[in-house]
């Protein structure tokens, strides 16, 4: 006889965080090949489309990382998108209201998808105490 189980019975664990150096190695990494992809597909001098980009990328890394690597993430970003996607291509220069625009832009979005990844863990992990079925003996004259 076959006796159907729930693979989902029991409390599982709310799932740890990615350590911060490798959240920061695949902000670098991922940051580096994303510009050098948008460089070469529609050309070099598109900060803005390469801001969004980057503001994606960091704000998927931020789905599994702390709150402590956001701006790290959002730095590394930022270093990418200065020293590559803006004209002239390997030198970084600070301009003091785009890029305080564009690092607080990236660090926005590193926190905000760390705080949804956070909010979508204690969801489920609410979810998961407040269904769990208790099993009642019968009586004894339940049949």
């Amino acid at each position: 006889m076959i006796d159907w189980v729930s693979l989902s019975r029991g409390a599982r664990p709310v799932p740890r965080p990615v350590a911060d150096p490798l959240v920061w190695a695949g902000a670098f990494g991922g940051a580096l090949v994303l510009v050098e992809v948008l460089n070469g597909t529609v050309g070099s001098g598109r900060p803005d489309l390469a801001l969004a980009a980057l503001s994606l990328l960091a704000a998927v890394l931020g789905l599994c990382a702390r709150f402590t690597a956001a701006p790290g993430t959002a730095l590394l970003c930022w270093l990418s998108l200065n020293g590559f996607a803006v004209p002239p291509a390997g030198s970084v220069s600070w301009v003091v209201g785009r890029d305080g625009v564009w690092l607080a832009c990236l660090l926005g979005a590193a926190l905000v998808g760390t705080a949804l990844a956070r909010l979508a863990h204690a969801r489920a992990a609410y979810r998961r105490l407040t269904t769990v079925d208790v099993w009642e003996p019968a009586e004894p004259g339940d049949v």
